[in-house]
């Protein structure tokens, strides 16, 4: 496999799929020199957690830490993709992979090539259930990247949130792995520097090792 960057976000566009009770992301050109403005400007209005995307622990703890005071590692550097193909990610299916300390752990599923194909929202993609989540945190990772807007499953949007965040995992939601095999990767992604903020949008690039 060539050692070229792979971009794994998602196109922000005018009307993207989104969050139900999130805003509808605009995009819109608000001065066009083609009707003879001096220059191209364009108005974007998303929640922040739309799509590609990190979760700050604001997010769901009170008292927790705000995306720019992320350290930058936390999404820079070596990352492993592994490959579920489950309803749902369960404790069991993240044994065998043994997931290390510190690791910054990228989990492809279904929703890949199921939820990205046109702006519906689909209530039955794959979550992490809060039990895999709770042995995420005993194993000790860094980092989570997941490829739906959430990490968590539809049926309980919290408690996985809760689990990972109060640990101090963070977590990249909205990653497209379409045509990405499994393995060792360098990964860059970045959320903006939004102060105080739950989160942010971001630009993500993988390159095998």
């Amino acid at each position: 496999m060539a050692r070229e960057w792979i971009d794994i976000s998602l196109p922000v566009r005018h009307g993207m799929i989104h969050w139900p009770d999130n805003p509808v992301p605009e995009v819109v050109q608000t001065s066009d020199m083609k009707a003879g403005a001096v220059c191209n400007l364009t108005r974007v209005a998303f929640g922040v957690h739309t799509g590609t995307h990190m979760d700050s622990m604001r997010h769901f703890v009170a008292d927790g830490i705000t995306i720019e005071q992320m350290p930058i590692d936390a999404s820079i550097g070596p990352a492993r993709l592994i490959a579920i193909d489950e309803p749902a990610i369960r404790r069991e299916h993240l044994e065998p992979y043994h997931p290390q300390r510190g690791e910054r752990l990228l989990i492809k599923t279904s929703n890949s090539e199921r939820c990205w194909v046109d702006n519906t929202f689909r209530e039955d993609y794959v979550g992490v259930e809060d039990c895999a989540a709770k042995f995420l945190v005993e194993c000790g990772i860094r980092t989570i990247g997941v490829d739906y807007l959430t990490v968590a499953p539809w049926h309980d949007t919290v408690s996985t949130h809760v689990t990972l965040l109060s640990a101090r995992i963070w977590i990249i939601e909205g990653l497209d792995f379409r045509g990405v095999a499994p393995g060792d990767y360098d990964l860059v992604c970045l959320p903006l520097k939004i102060v105080g903020s739950d989160g942010s949008p971001a630009r993500c690039v993988i390159r095998p090792r």
